[in-house]
Parts: C-alpha cells; structure tokens; sequence
C-alpha cells in the first residue's frame, strides 16, 4: 500500500468512523440500544474500509474481497438502520415475533448472499480485469432497491414518532436522528448517481456514501451526547433489575423464559429458554391458602393480573408473594408475563404475631365482658335488694314510701282514686314461741306469696316492718279495695304451711283507708291539690293504723275500713 493511500477520503472517513466509535464508548453508558448501534456502528465502518481496500491493491481476488466485504456491509446497513430505529423509537415488539424477524432479514440476507456469490457477474464485474473500475448488474439495483426500501421504512418510524411524542427533548433527539437519517440518503444518492449511473461521463467522485456515513453518525453522537437519545432510563431500569430483593421472571405468551435477575434464582432456578413451570414452584413450597383458581387463572386467562402467597422449605423458611402481570402492547395483545417473587417473611411474622395479639386482645375482652356481665348482674342485685325484703321478697318499706309519693301524686293529679292496705299475720308471736323462727320466717314467705298472687300487676305489695305488710292499690276506689282486701284474706286463710307434721294456717286483720272520696274530689276539682304529698300519705297511714288496730281490738282477722 502505498502512503497516498493512506490520506484518500475513504481510508480518513474510517478514521472517522474509529474515533466516533471510541468517544462514543468512552462517554456513554452501554445499554442494549448501546449494543445494537455499536453493531450498526461497526456495518458502518466496513464500507470506508473496503473501498480503501479496493484501491490499495492490484490483485483483482483482493479488489473482489474488499467489494464483497462493502456490499455485505452495505446490505446490511438497511435492516440495521432500522433496527437502530426502532430501538430508538421503543417499537422493539414488531420484531419480537419470529415471522416477522424473518421479513425483516430475509432481503437483506439475499442481497448480501448475491454480493458474495455474484452469480455470472450478475451483481458486478471488472472492466479490463480490474474492480477499480466495474459494471453493476441487475442484482445490484435489486440491492440498491431493497436498501432505500429499508431507508424509507425507518423514516416512516421517524416521522411518526417524531409526531407523536410529547416531550421536546424527545423531539429534538428524534430530529437530531431524523437530520442523519436524511443525510445518509442524500450521500448515498449521490453516490448511486455520480459513480454509477454518471461516472461514464463525470468520472468517479470517491468517499459520498462513506462521508453522508460519517455525517448520520456524527448527527446520531450529538444526539447521545447532548440529549440522552439513548436509554439511560433502560440502563437505570436494567441495574435495578439486577439489585432490586424482589425475583423477576419474564417470560414471552408461550410461557419460555426470556429473562430474569439474580434474585429470582433464590426462588425458582429459571433457565432461559425453558418452559417456566409454576406446578412445580407451587409444589416445592406448601400454599398458604387455595391455588386451584390461582393455576386455572395463569393458564386459561394470561391477560389477568393475579396473585397468591406459598410458604418455600426449599432451604431456610420464607414466607413469599407470587405475583403475575401480563405485558401487553398498544393493542392490548398479549406479548408477555412478569413473575415477580417478593420475600414476605418479615411482614408475615409481624401480622402473625398482630393477630397473636389480637386473639389475646380478643380473649381479654371477652373476660372483661363476662367481669362486665357479673358486675352488672351484682348491680342488679344489689339495686333488688335495696329496694326489697330479703325475706319475703316484697319491697322494702323506704322503697314502698318513695313509690307511693310518686304515684299518689300522680293520682291526685288525674283525680283518680287509690287506697292503701296495712294488714299484719294474727297472733304471729305464737307461731315463733311454738315452731320457731325458722317455721317463723316460712310463714312470713307464704303468706306474702299468698297476699301477692291476689294482686293486679299495677298493684304493690311492701313488708312494713316485722310481720305487718302493707299494699298500695292505685286507681282503686273504697269498694273495689274492700273486694280487694276479701280476695286477701281468702287466700291467707286458705293457704296452709307444714310444719313439724302440723300443718299452720294463719288469720291477718287488715285497715282500709282511701284517698279519692267525693270530699276530695270536689277539693281537687277545685284546684287545691296538696303540695305536701308525703304528709299526706303519713296521715293517710296513721288512719290505716288506727284501722288495724280497731281491727285487732275486735277479734282478729277481719278487715277495718277508715
């Protein structure tokens, strides 16, 4: 090679195309959009340097390798332009697919198999035994053909992108690529026009397509360098991947294994490119709850979000959450699943020793509920016998005094008639000489039993004091309280206590007094109801007394109406 050869603008345009390449490593983060334009890159290089190849050398077998090496790169350059496209686009998922992977490289891949086999010079041949100057075939305009074709579908990619976004700094990196994009055709058709179909004429213009090469990169650098065209985002997002606790499987609608972090190998062993086999996960742990509709829902509805949690005894105990989203693109078709595993043994414990707690809470309250229920069963106890004899089970004289306050009141108010009875158990002193206390105390009980199974339920029956009882008998006039007190006394004598073999009936002698009588009512209609109720029931009861007293006076056992 001689030293001119080494400042031709090919040879100084792969110069170019080297030193872009190196900044462009030194300066960026490497991505997978990084990878596939370093790919691109690299076609793009070859063709400066087979040229200069060409015309380093008069062996034509060499002219030949260095043509074929620049065509291949130059059918080549095609599908990766718009590859780099649709990386720089985020339209990867049209080439997910594999008949459409092989739409998409089959042209280029015959182009470049025609460049290497030229068939009967079919794609180029010498003139006067050199390739420094030569004929282009048919299947070279095919290659051409099948290039811009791949050209004019990337600018289309552009176009609409560049339409759609929204940010303006996706907009400028869109136009900055689109400005190379134009660039590179311009250059190329020039090329196409000056040293193929004009050069007959017009001689040949050496380097366009490698300078309109060198002028698209440099469009695409400063696009890298100035407004972060590539990826960052896809580098931040792959390195949290790779770090984040959580495992992430994803795997394609066949449910093969496209990829995963490292964190996911410590919950299932993935192997990309095997089938993912959730049956067994689900085995190698003990399921926390049903995952019968769980599996039904991952096999016949890939389209739902679904979740279940399993307890894994494969090494140390872990409490998990699996998870699985479906990925799906911008017509909702299915492209994809996310299985992620997230270690939940940590939150698993706190809720199991909250419910721990809980149930503890729990049991507390329901004893202080039952503290709960026998205080207030004492209360009520302690409020009956406030108010009642423990005896007898009548009420208690202070609780008879209040009630019958209220009522009289009540009474006088409605002008309505009520009475009071004062009676007490007939020569009772003698039932306690003879039987004793105890039969005593039997005979107290019985006859109020006896006294109370007479009354109405509005009526009040009280143990005065020893064996003297006495009955408040509201809305009661004097005769319905004397056929009241008759009722009483038939079913005193009538009822019978055994004792000792014996068996005790007893007598009571009784006093009437009611209030309500026509003197009353006049005065009430008058309006001088008395203030002082509790003196007038105290006078009320002393003439009760003084009708028991005339009635004990003349014999026993029978009734005295004031």
């Amino acid at each position: 090679m001689s030293r001119l050869e080494f400042i031709r603008p090919d040879f100084l345009l792969f110069v170019c195309l080297f030193v872009l390449l190196g900044l462009f490593i030194a300066l960026n983060p490497i991505s997978r959009t990084h990878k596939v334009y370093l790919a691109f890159h690299f076609i793009m290089m070859l063709w400066p340097l087979g040229q200069v190849g060409v015309r380093s050398t008069d062996i034509p077998a060499y002219q030949h390798f260095y043509l074929t090496v620049s065509f291949v790169a130059l059918s080549l350059l095609g599908p990766g332009w718009l590859a780099f496209v649709l990386f720089l686009t985020k339209r990867t998922h049209y080439l997910r697919r594999p008949p459409r992977m092989v739409a998409f490289l089959m042209p280029a891949f015959l182009c470049a198999a025609s460049a290497i086999v030229n068939p009967f010079g079919q794609f180029l041949k010498p003139e006067d035994g050199q390739y420094g100057d030569r004929e282009y075939g048919p299947l070279f305009w095919i290659m051409t053909f099948v290039q811009f074709a791949y050209f004019f579908i990337a600018l289309l990619h552009m176009f609409n992108a560049h339409r759609t976004v929204r940010s303006l700094n996706e907009r400028k990196q869109l136009a900055t690529s689109l400005l190379g994009m134009f660039v590179l055709t311009v250059f190329a058709v020039l090329d196409l026009l000056f040293n193929v179909v004009l050069s007959p004429w017009l001689g040949v213009v050496q380097g366009l397509t490698s300078t309109g090469i060198v002028l698209s990169d440099i469009c695409f650098v400063i696009a890298i360098y100035r407004y972060g065209v590539f990826d960052l985002v896809d580098t931040a997002k792959h390195k949290i991947f790779e770090q984040v606790e959580t495992g992430i499987i994803v795997i394609d609608e066949s449910c093969k294994i496209l990829d995963f972090n490292r964190s996911a190998v410590g919950f299932a062993h993935p192997v990309k490119g095997e089938t993912f086999d959730l049956e067994r996960i689900l085995l190698s742990g003990q399921p926390a709850n049903d995952v019968s509709d769980f599996l039904f829902r991952y096999r016949h509805h890939p389209g739902d979000r679904i979740r279940t949690e399993l307890l894994l005894t494969d090494g140390p105990y872990r409490s998990v959450s699996l998870q699985i989203s479906p990925l799906l693109d911008q017509f909702k078709s299915l492209q994809g699943r996310i299985v992620a595993f997230y270690d939940v043994t940590e939150q698993r414990k706190l809720i199991d020793e909250m419910n721990e707690k809980n149930e503890a809470l729990h049991e507390r309250n329901l004893e202080l509920i039952a503290i709960q229920d026998e205080l207030y069963r004492a209360n009520k106890k302690l409020e009956k016998a406030a108010i009642t004899d423990g005896l007898t089970g009548c009420y208690n004289r202070t609780f008879f005094q209040h009630y019958v306050e209220h009522e009289a009141f009540l009474c006088k108010q409605r002008n309505v008639p009520f009475s009071i009875l004062l009676f007490d158990i007939d020569h009772f002193k003698q039932i306690n000489d003879r039987y004793g206390h105890l039969v005593g105390d039997q005979v107290l009980r019985e006859t109020a039993e006896a006294v109370r199974s007479t009354l109405r339920s509005l009526d009040l029956l009280a143990r005065y004091g020893g064996e003297e009882f006495t009955v408040f008998l509201p809305q009661t006039n004097r005769d319905e309280a004397q056929a009241a007190a008759d009722r009483i006394m038939e079913s005193v004598l009538n009822n019978g206590v055994q004792a000792a073999g014996d068996t005790i009936r007893v007598t009571i002698s009784m006093g009437i007094v009611t209030d309500g009588s026509d003197e009353s009512a006049a005065a009430s209609d008058a309006g001088s109801i008395p203030t002082d109720i509790a003196g007038e029931l105290q006078a009320l009861f002393a003439k009760a007394d003084v009708a028991l007293y005339k009635a004990k006076n003349e014999g026993r056992n029978r009734v005295v109406v004031s």
